[in-house]
């Protein structure tokens, strides 16, 4: 039996070979209709008027049931030409993220790309809803994913971060797309790690690095995505560093985290400074838990200067933060309220409200240290309201602050590495 698609065509078909008879036909009845009055010429007008008439009417009624045919055929038309000049919503809001995307934590642009997501995040998540997964969809729909894949990591939003992931892992599954399903994979390792789930987090890069590699290639993309699982590894160790008791397991997380760094910094695909500041950042933090402040300062000033010449400021903020740490370690608390200070300050222009509180919680603590509880107390605070989550560590201070007798707290290193340089290189790269 026919379907209704099969007999389109053949409804097609026998129309047009009705406009080929009803045309002939025309023709030969014109022809006809001349030749008996060039005959009659002599015996009166009436073939004249009855050719004349026949001719007319063959014509009219060709074009009466050809019409809807021309019809059809210009609505085409025109549907193709609007579909040429004015985009989808999909892709128009694929292109809008990804522009927002760039300026995103930059030093022209930051403030403006946050208060951008803070108002499309959720359209953004209904579109992606409301698509299906289709090959010619799919690029448009992982070009949304990079943009809030970006957004849920500075926010510190795991569980979101994770669903994306899921989500984007069935995009890849349904349009057959390896290099979504190797991102999607590394993305959830990111989400678990956000979630204190250290265990998880490894294996799912151990799963990305193994998708399809022989159809990888040697691409900057998968260039790009190796040094991402790299930077993930590294993050993972130092979290587990955190947690370990001080010895053999801590200082044995630390070295791993060192490795994996040095793997990312052969792996990235050629020279880049935002994968270099990234890179930079997070050997810092490992200098750091080594205790040498000494090393961990000789890689963040190049670092802030690599990502002033990119106009990176949240990476630059990063690296001000640090700067800070190290100074405090060194027995230089004034210097390094002054370096907290400066990236409190560089984290409100992008409005990255997680670090500017991290900011304010070390400028709170190093008061009630110094003596100032009234102070610290206030700064404290005032970071209490910036955070999105819980921090028990801030709990800790705020408690400190009210109490008499002598405060011994000193601010605590954050293990959050900057990979957010990822957010740019990996799309850019991403060969489709």
């Amino acid at each position: 039996m026919s379907t209704p698609h099969e007999d389109k065509p053949k409804s097609e078909r026998r129309r047009k070979d009705f406009l080929g008879i009803s045309a002939i036909a025309a023709g030969l009845l014109s022809g006809l209709a001349s030749e008996k009055l060039s005959q009659s010429l002599d015996s009166g007008g009436w073939i004249r008027v009855v050719g004349f008439s026949l001719t007319i009417a063959f014509v009219l009624i060709w074009a009466i049931y050809n019409a809807p045919v021309g019809l059809r055929k210009y609505r085409r038309w025109r549907a193709g030409a609007v579909a040429a000049s004015a985009p989808s919503e999909l892709q128009a809001a694929a292109e809008e993220a990804e522009q927002w995307l760039v300026a995103l934590g930059s030093e022209a642009a930051g403030l403006a790309a946050a208060e951008w997501f803070e108002l499309n995040e959720l359209r953004l998540r209904n579109l992606l809803v409301s698509e299906k997964a289709v090959p010619a969809l799919a690029d448009d729909l992982a070009r949304i994913c990079d943009a809030l894949d970006a957004w849920y990591i500075r926010q510190g939003q795991a569980e979101e971060l994770l669903e994306l992931s899921v989500y984007l892992l069935g995009v890849a599954d349904g349009c057959d797309r390896p290099d979504l399903e190797e991102l999607a994979i590394a993305r959830e390792g990111t989400a678990y790690r956000l979630l204190d789930q250290l265990d998880l987090a490894i294996a799912r890069i151990g799963v990305s690095a193994n998708v399809a590699p022989s159809r990888r290639g040697h691409s900057r993309t998968a260039a790009a995505l190796e040094t991402r699982r790299q930077v993930e590894s590294a993050l993972v160790h130092l979290a587990r560093a955190e947690d370990a008791p001080a010895g053999n397991e801590r200082e044995e997380a630390v070295a791993h985290a060192r490795s994996r760094l040095d793997d990312a910094r052969l792996s990235r695909p050629g020279p880049d400074l935002a994968a270099d500041v990234a890179i930079s950042i997070n050997l810092a933090i490992v200098q750091l838990y080594q205790e040498d402040a000494e090393g961990a300062l000789d890689h963040l000033k190049p670092a802030a200067a690599r990502a002033a010449a990119a106009g990176d400021r949240s990476a630059q903020a990063h690296a001000f933060e640090l700067i800070g740490v190290a100074a405090w370690m060194l027995k230089r608390p004034d210097e390094a309220a002054k370096w907290w200070r400066r990236a409190e300050h560089h984290y409100s222009e992008i409005d990255e409200r997680e670090g500017q509180a991290r900011c304010l919680q070390h400028l709170g603590s190093a008061a009630v240290v110094a003596g100032d509880r009234t102070g610290g107390r206030e700064l404290l605070e005032q970071s209490a309201v910036l955070r999105t989550h819980e921090s028990p560590m801030l709990t800790h201070y705020l408690d400190v602050a009210t109490q008499t007798g002598p405060a011994a707290v000193e601010p605590v290193v954050s293990r959050k590495g900057s990979i957010g340089w990822l957010r740019r290189t990996i799309e850019q790269w991403r060969l489709r």
